[in-house]
């Protein structure tokens, strides 16, 4: 194991913007891929638009749950 694996979380850390800017990308190319194999079956040309914005839309709710507000500590 790497030290960086075994060093425990360190107070005040904030999140990763790496990991919110990965569920923007995982929920737009999802969705959005959704909907172009939805389109391309059915004979549409809508469903991947609708498909990107559903997944980007879904994706910001995520990150609102994931990494949303949090009381600071009150030990100052």
């Amino acid at each position: 194991m790497s030290q960086q694996e075994t060093d425990p979380p360190r107070p005040g850390r904030g999140p990763d913007p790496w990991s919110a800017f990965g569920y923007l990308v995982a929920g737009v190319g999802l969705y959005g891929g959704i909907g172009w194999l939805l389109d391309r079956w059915l004979g549409t040309s809508f469903l991947v638009a609708i498909g990107i914005v559903v997944g980007m839309g879904l994706s910001i709710f995520l990150i609102f749950k994931r990494f949303g507000y949090r009381e600071p500590p009150s030990g100052t």
